[in-house]
């Protein structure tokens, strides 16, 4: 038996019969050893094999990813007690697959997975049985105590999600928030469909996150099927990648003006926001880069007139993003009196939490995956150590609001002329037997990263996806403490989670 966790490269495959197969309890001794010295959770989650269940960890120190498993018991000593960052996935664990982690915090469901409906002693209530968010919530007791319901249904086109408040008078003591409601099956569907349609599910995992998902599934595929991709591939998936991340930051600026009255900037940045992805749309056809990003490469090249046209209109709105960030972020005050100190989310709460991506960077964290863990050609791009410190809604739009200037930066230092690409393979790729691979990304919300784990055969065993919002919901329910309750509209924009990818 080895003793500890094995090294590994993202986007790589590993023999499975490398992998540590530890104990129990120096599977667990080691991981929280890992967290506890600034270590971060990729991922933790069960699969079966051969009957039995068993745990994989997937963990990130600096540069370096660690991953190891072991059996898994019917019960365990929870490491959310002493380990934060493994809160949402031992409650992901014991949904899904029945596993208890004894003195878990705040054991509750996350995507009411059917599975568990059958397993009332692992969550202790027959609330198993019902919709999302038909359970006790936490409470605060006192005569002044009162709670405000929202959800999960939304005006306008809001996805579903409870959020419940404890208030005295305006200020909020607590908010719990209750997802699941867009719970779709997406793990077992990559897992049983035909190969085929993975690209398809993969970027349909959430809509606005397409490139990132797809670009995941699709690096994942081809370390386990040993495909290579060309240099062109490489630079249009980076492109569509870093078009992606505007136009959702850009989005994100002008629903933060919406939400304050400051109508000037909101127009503008949804105007904007409609340009950066009529450019995703010139350069496969559908606006959120849909069918563009395959495994063995992409589908679509650059020609010399396209390449012209991206240079042109980015040049343009640049100069224009930078007139609106001045007047949101740095020309007014009225605004910034709105955003400084509102929604603060400390360094140490946020290393506490494990946030990613904007979120984090917004609190003093400046871990980013194009820096520390790149792909494609991020390799070799000069992506800055970057991070605010004041963790409030100012320095959420102020990260988001420089990573649209750098994004363009980005773009237009790749887009050098023609960008000439291979034709995707027709046939599926063949995958290797026993084999495992982790990719991970920088989305625009922060790391996304995919698990791959093939059996004998070569038959896909588990399918793991984790979306950047599985780290940072918590994170917003600790930015409303102690704030206003009026305030949480402008605070839920500056994160701007995702339902669907949290729900899978």
């Amino acid at each position: 038996m080895k003793t500890g966790f094995l090294q590994i490269r993202h986007s790589r495959p590993v023999d499975r019969n490398r992998i540590p197969d530890l104990s129990f309890d120096e599977f667990r001794k080691q991981a929280m050893e890992i967290v506890k010295n600034k270590g971060k959770v990729v991922h933790f989650f069960a699969y079966e094999e051969n009957k039995a269940i068993r745990l994989m960890a997937v963990l990130r120190t600096d540069h370096l990813l660690h991953v190891a498993g072991c059996k898994a018991p019917e019960s365990y000593p929870s490491m959310s007690r002493e380990c934060e960052p493994f809160h949402m996935f031992e409650r992901e664990i014991a949904e899904q697959y029945g596993i208890r982690p004894e003195g878990h915090p705040w054991l509750r469901m996350v995507r009411y997975h059917p599975n568990c409906q059958d397993r009332p002693d692992v969550f202790g209530n027959d609330y198993t049985k019902d919709i999302p968010g038909n359970y006790d919530y936490y409470s605060v007791q006192g005569e002044e105590i009162h709670e405000v319901a929202v959800g999960p249904v939304h005006a306008g086109v809001i996805e579903p999600g409870h959020f419940r408040f404890n208030c005295i008078g305006e200020r909020v003591l607590n908010l719990e928030i209750q997802l699941g409601y867009q719970h779709r099956g997406v793990e077992n569907l990559l897992q049983t469909a035909d190969p085929k349609r993975l690209p398809i599910l993969a970027e349909n995992i959430a809509g606005d996150t397409t490139i990132g998902h797809a670009l995941c599934m699709a690096q994942a595929m081809e370390a386990i099927a040993g495909m290579e991709t060309d240099q062109g591939a490489g630079i249009i998936r980076t492109i569509a990648l870093e078009l992606e991340r505007l136009a959702n930051h850009t989005g994100d600026l002008g629903a933060l003006s919406g939400d304050v009255a400051f109508l000037p900037p909101a127009n503008y940045c949804g105007r904007m926001r409609g340009d950066f992805l009529n450019l995703s749309l010139l350069i496969c056809g559908n606006r959120f880069g849909k069918g563009l990003v395959r495994p063995g490469g992409v589908r679509f090249s650059i020609d010399g007139e396209m390449n012209k046209n991206l240079i042109n209109r980015l040049g343009e709105l640049k100069n224009q993003m930078i007139n609106v960030i001045d007047l949101l972020l740095i020309s007014t005050p009225s605004v910034r009196s709105r955003f400084e100190d509102c929604g603060k989310v400390g360094k140490t709460d946020a290393e506490y939490l494990g946030l990613v991506g904007p979120a984090g960077r917004a609190s003093g964290i400046p871990y980013d995956v194009r820096r520390v863990f790149p792909t494609e050609q991020y390799g070799k791009l000069n992506i800055p150590e970057h991070a605010e410190h004041t963790g409030d809604v100012y320095a959420r739009a102020k990260i988001r609001a420089d990573e649209v200037i750098q994004s363009i930066d980005i773009i237009l230092s790749l887009l050098t002329g023609p960008i000439a690409s291979k034709e995707v393979p027709a046939a599926v790729p063949a995958l290797q037997p026993s084999a495992f691979a982790v990719s991970l990304n920088e989305a625009w919300r922060g790391e996304v990263s995919h698990c791959l784990l093939t059996d004998a055969d070569g038959r896909i065993l588990r399918y793991k996806v984790k979306d950047p919002s599985f780290h940072n919901w918590n994170g917003l329910s600790m930015a409303l403490r102690n704030t206003g309750i009026s305030d949480f509209p402008l605070n839920n924009k500056s994160f701007n989670l995702s339902y669907c990818g949290f729900d899978l």
